[in-house]
């Protein structure tokens, strides 16, 4: 008598509840607030992109999929539509230091079935890169997403070239998954895109060193940090 055959192998079983999906409310953060994004944000976000010079200032458009805007009427529009919608979901990022809106984030891709939710579309003005504002303001959406809302996987997404974003990345955990090649136009420029993840299971250690990092405790008298987020992982 043959033997039966052996059953295929299948990943493990999970909770198939669907996730809620983000609501449009603010984020209060030490250094941050966020604000859900809308037209009226429009003149400091208007100055926010003028700041750190022209070169800095147009590099900062250079790997998003809109932008630079002419003038604060066209940053205007842009911002009517892109508040608007409900996937992405876009916030503004006020500084406590500046009290300005100097950039936006969104939550997007969202995938209530497959828990599964992506953090993108990020722009912060040249004056915002680099601060502890800037770490606290994709931090708080990242616990947002996985904490109160329990999705499983947390996706960071970007083009290929772009290795800013990739350091951010992986200085915020994200485990590197690989490189889809030549999947997306960009301003009429071929993108591969740099996948990323966290998992469910891997998110308590990167919230805990992300929240040691962002720690009063961890900030001298100048507002330098005393070690670095990697290092804290």
């Amino acid at each position: 008598m043959p033997d039966a055959p052996e059953a295929p192998p299948l990943g493990p079983e999970v909770d198939t509840t669907p996730r809620p999906l983000p609501a449009r409310v603010p984020h209060r953060g030490r250094s941050v607030d966020l604000e859900p994004l809308h037209v009226r944000h429009a003149p400091e976000l208007w100055q926010a992109t003028r700041s750190g010079g022209a070169a800095r200032a147009e590099g900062a458009w250079a790997y998003l999929g809109y932008g630079p805007f002419a003038s604060e009427a066209a940053l205007r529009a842009f911002i009517g539509g892109f508040a608007a919608t409900h996937d992405p979901m876009a916030w503004a990022v006020r500084p406590h230091r500046t009290g300005t809106a100097d950039g936006w984030l969104t939550l997007m891709d969202i995938q209530p079935a497959n828990a599964a939710i992506e953090i993108g579309n990020i722009y912060f003005s040249p004056r915002m890169q680099r601060t502890r504002a800037a770490t606290e303001a994709m931090f708080l959406p990242m616990r947002h997403a996985m904490d109160d809302l329990g999705y499983r996987r947390l996706l960071w997404k970007c083009n290929a070239l772009n290795a800013p974003s990739r350091a951010a990345a992986a200085r915020l955990g994200f485990v590197f998954e690989g490189v889809l090649r030549a999947n997306m136009v960009v301003k009429g420029r071929r993108r591969d895109t740099a996948m990323f993840s966290i998992l469910e299971d891997e998110w308590p250690a990167r919230r805990d060193a992300i929240a040691a990092w962002l720690d009063d405790a961890n900030f001298g008298p100048d507002g330098a940090p005393r070690r670095s987020l990697r290092r804290a992982g």
